[in-house]
């Protein structure tokens, strides 16, 4: 006996809801810094800061590429993608990780290559504006990590933390620009050189990480322990559940397939059994949210075999 839900839809119109909100938020966000820091980098002789202000604009590659991730990943499932369309917001992911990845490396080549052809040395001084407008970068980019990341984390959204991690990497590049400028003021230009570097590696680190949780994600990877032990006991504690026999879950995407085979009294009429089956299908759904699609199997139990409850099996 198997039953199957997917009427999941709220749940991706929910995450297309959130990423779109983030989204216009953020092109606005990157719009104004763009603006912003180019303007204080041509008046404050800041290259660093007009550097940034191109990193603060490829941002809004990044926002078009969730956008269409999340909306493609919203889509009902059809004749060719009869699971949904979930696993398009990794893809998503995956080409963000590759642009913070390309990003990290530019920097690190950047300082890299300033400091072996000794370019630093012919960097002008810059203007005190250009210290205001990397402060400012660092505290709004900062703070734009901060709100794209806590929303990632209520729609469990891949697409959307590696945008976050985007911000993180803007406002790392601008701690740079930064550190460029005050070093520019105080005669120590090679600061600006060493600084991308170790950005650099803060950036290369974050992208291998969200490429990582991506391909998990599409590989049918199992749930993480802490959730697949959450739903062994709620399913073996259900009424007219005899014992679990078998679990296994995979994601899907950012969801949660899960098959199970349960046992109940093999002398149950066949639609008592397949109302235990059925509640423990909907008990499931309620409790947790990023579980997709599920499958309950019943077996018969006739009482000859011991009845073993152990959650850690």
């Amino acid at each position: 006996m198997s039953i199957h839900f997917q009427g999941f839809l709220v749940k991706m119109q929910d995450l297309q809801k959130v990423a779109v909100k983030v989204s216009i938020v953020t092109l606005i966000v990157n719009a104004a810094l763009v603006i912003f820091k180019t303007l204080a980098g041509v008046f404050g002789n800041s290259y660093a800061l007009i550097s940034d202000a191109i990193h603060s604009a490829s941002d809004v590659f990044s926002t078009v590429i969730v956008l269409i991730g999340v909306k493609i990943a919203a889509k009902k499932a059809d004749k060719n993608h009869p699971f949904g369309h979930e696993r398009f917001e990794c893809v998503a992911a995956l080409l963000l990780a590759v642009v913070l990845f390309a990003t990290g490396a530019g920097v690190g080549y950047s300082g890299v290559n300033n400091i072996v052809t000794g370019e630093y040395k012919n960097f002008e001084v810059p203007g005190i504006i250009a210290v205001v407008a990397a402060a400012v970068s660092i505290v709004v980019k900062e703070g734009m990590f901060w709100y794209t990341y806590s929303s990632a984390k209520k729609v469990n959204s891949s697409a959307l933390k590696a945008d976050a991690w985007h911000h993180r990497s803007d406002s790392l590049s601008s701690i740079g620009s930064l550190v460029g400028v005050v070093g520019g003021l105080c005669g120590v230009k090679i600061l600006d050189s060493i600084a991308c570097i170790v950005i650099c590696i803060f950036i290369l680190v974050a992208a291998v990480q969200i490429f990582i949780d991506a391909i998990k994600k599409m590989t049918d990877e199992a749930c993480d322990e802490k959730t697949e032990k959450e739903i062994k006991e709620f399913i073996s504690g259900f009424d007219g559940v005899v014992k679990l026999d078998s679990l296994m879950t995979r994601m899907f995407g950012n969801r949660i397939y899960v098959i199970a085979e349960i046992a109940c009294d093999a002398d149950l009429p066949l639609i008592e059994a397949h109302a235990i089956a059925e509640a423990v299908h909907n008990g499931i759904e309620e409790h947790f949210p990023l579980v997709k699609h599920i499958t309950i199997h019943v077996n018969p139990f006739n009482g000859e075999e011991e009845v073993n409850k152990d959650l850690t099996s």
